[in-house]
Protein backbone atom coordinates (compact mmCIF):
# COMPACT_ATOMS: atom_id res chain seq x y z
CA UNK A 1 0.00 0.00 0.00
CA UNK A 2 3.04 2.61 -0.22
CA UNK A 3 3.53 2.99 3.37
CA UNK A 4 6.24 4.88 5.33
CA UNK A 5 7.66 3.88 8.77
CA UNK A 6 8.33 7.50 8.99
CA UNK A 7 5.14 9.13 8.31
CA UNK A 8 2.36 9.31 11.28
CA UNK A 9 -0.58 8.71 8.86
CA UNK A 10 0.91 5.65 7.55
CA UNK A 11 0.94 4.65 10.93
CA UNK A 12 -2.61 5.05 12.27
CA UNK A 13 -3.69 3.47 14.82
CA UNK A 14 -6.26 1.31 13.61
CA UNK A 15 -8.94 2.40 16.39
CA UNK A 16 -8.19 6.09 15.64
CA UNK A 17 -10.00 5.52 11.94
CA UNK A 18 -13.28 6.89 12.12
CA UNK A 19 -14.85 5.70 9.04
CA UNK A 20 -13.37 4.56 5.67
CA UNK A 21 -13.59 2.89 2.12
CA UNK A 22 -10.93 0.83 -0.21
CA UNK A 23 -8.81 3.95 -0.80
CA UNK A 24 -8.97 6.07 2.30
CA UNK A 25 -9.86 6.53 5.78
CA UNK A 26 -11.04 8.81 8.22
CA UNK A 27 -9.99 10.18 11.91
CA UNK A 28 -10.36 13.49 14.06
CA UNK A 29 -7.59 15.65 13.71
CA UNK A 30 -5.14 16.08 16.45
CA UNK A 31 -5.24 19.67 16.67
CA UNK A 32 -8.92 20.86 15.38
CA UNK A 33 -9.86 23.62 14.35
CA UNK A 34 -13.06 22.83 15.88
CA UNK A 35 -15.19 20.37 17.18
CA UNK A 36 -15.57 17.51 14.82
CA UNK A 37 -12.56 18.38 12.14
CA UNK A 38 -12.01 15.31 10.54
CA UNK A 39 -8.76 14.75 8.28
CA UNK A 40 -9.19 12.05 5.14
CA UNK A 41 -6.01 10.47 4.32
CA UNK A 42 -5.44 8.10 1.71
CA UNK A 43 -3.78 4.68 2.41
CA UNK A 44 -1.29 5.16 -0.36
CA UNK A 45 1.46 7.48 0.86
CA UNK A 46 2.47 10.40 -1.99
CA UNK A 47 2.78 13.91 -0.53
CA UNK A 48 1.01 15.42 -3.48
CA UNK A 49 -2.83 15.59 -3.97
CA UNK A 50 -2.44 16.28 -7.75
CA UNK A 51 -0.41 12.51 -7.65
CA UNK A 52 -3.67 10.76 -6.41
CA UNK A 53 -4.74 8.10 -8.92
CA UNK A 54 -8.35 9.11 -10.08
CA UNK A 55 -9.74 6.35 -8.47
CA UNK A 56 -8.05 7.60 -4.83
CA UNK A 57 -10.12 10.50 -5.73
CA UNK A 58 -13.43 9.09 -5.86
CA UNK A 59 -12.95 7.36 -3.29
CA UNK A 60 -12.22 10.71 -1.32
CA UNK A 61 -15.13 12.32 -2.41
CA UNK A 62 -17.39 9.46 -1.42
CA UNK A 63 -15.71 9.53 1.90
CA UNK A 64 -15.74 13.53 2.14
CA UNK A 65 -19.80 13.07 1.89
CA UNK A 66 -20.06 10.14 4.32
CA UNK A 67 -18.24 12.34 6.75
CA UNK A 68 -20.98 15.16 6.43
CA UNK A 69 -23.27 12.38 7.06
CA UNK A 70 -21.51 11.62 10.70
CA UNK A 71 -20.81 15.50 11.10
CA UNK A 72 -24.18 16.12 11.30
CA UNK A 73 -25.43 13.92 13.70
CA UNK A 74 -22.87 13.72 15.74
CA UNK A 75 -22.00 17.77 16.26
CA UNK A 76 -24.64 19.59 13.87
CA UNK A 77 -22.41 22.56 12.21
CA UNK A 78 -23.66 25.02 10.60
CA UNK A 79 -21.49 25.02 7.77
CA UNK A 80 -18.38 23.19 6.34
CA UNK A 81 -14.80 24.26 4.82
CA UNK A 82 -13.40 21.18 3.17
CA UNK A 83 -9.43 21.96 1.81
CA UNK A 84 -6.26 20.75 1.24
CA UNK A 85 -2.90 22.12 1.44
CA UNK A 86 -0.15 21.10 -1.35
CA UNK A 87 3.44 21.42 -0.65
CA UNK A 88 5.36 23.35 1.84
CA UNK A 89 4.82 26.81 0.53
CA UNK A 90 0.55 25.62 0.57
CA UNK A 91 1.08 25.04 4.38
CA UNK A 92 1.18 21.71 4.10
CA UNK A 93 2.85 20.64 7.16
CA UNK A 94 2.47 16.58 7.40
CA UNK A 95 4.22 15.15 3.57
CA UNK A 96 1.27 12.69 3.19
CA UNK A 97 -2.21 13.77 1.01
CA UNK A 98 -4.97 14.41 3.83
CA UNK A 99 -8.10 16.46 3.35
CA UNK A 100 -9.62 18.44 5.70
CA UNK A 101 -13.57 18.48 6.50
CA UNK A 102 -13.76 21.58 8.77
CA UNK A 103 -17.07 21.90 10.53
CA UNK A 104 -18.04 25.32 11.11
CA UNK A 105 -20.23 27.14 14.20
CA UNK A 106 -22.49 30.26 14.08
CA UNK A 107 -20.02 32.70 15.76
CA UNK A 108 -16.59 30.54 15.52
CA UNK A 109 -15.16 33.73 13.81
CA UNK A 110 -16.89 36.95 14.15
CA UNK A 111 -17.04 37.38 9.63
CA UNK A 112 -16.85 34.24 8.11
CA UNK A 113 -16.84 35.56 5.14
CA UNK A 114 -14.20 34.64 2.60
CA UNK A 115 -14.12 31.19 3.97
CA UNK A 116 -10.65 29.51 2.71
CA UNK A 117 -9.66 32.91 1.46
CA UNK A 118 -8.86 33.54 4.78
CA UNK A 119 -5.36 31.40 4.57
CA UNK A 120 -4.15 35.22 3.53
CA UNK A 121 -5.92 36.97 5.99
CA UNK A 122 -5.96 40.52 4.32
CA UNK A 123 -7.45 38.80 1.29
CA UNK A 124 -10.28 36.77 2.84
CA UNK A 125 -13.06 39.59 2.77
CA UNK A 126 -12.86 40.48 -1.07
CA UNK A 127 -16.53 41.77 -0.88
CA UNK A 128 -15.08 44.99 1.72
CA UNK A 129 -12.17 45.81 -0.42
Amino acid sequence: MGKRKDCPFCNIAPKAVILKNNHCFAIFDKYPVNPGHILIIPYRHTDNYFSLTKEEKIAIVELIDEVKRFLDKKFSPDGYNIGVNVGKWGGQTIMHVHIHVIPRYKGDTPDPTGGVRGVIPEKSNYLKR
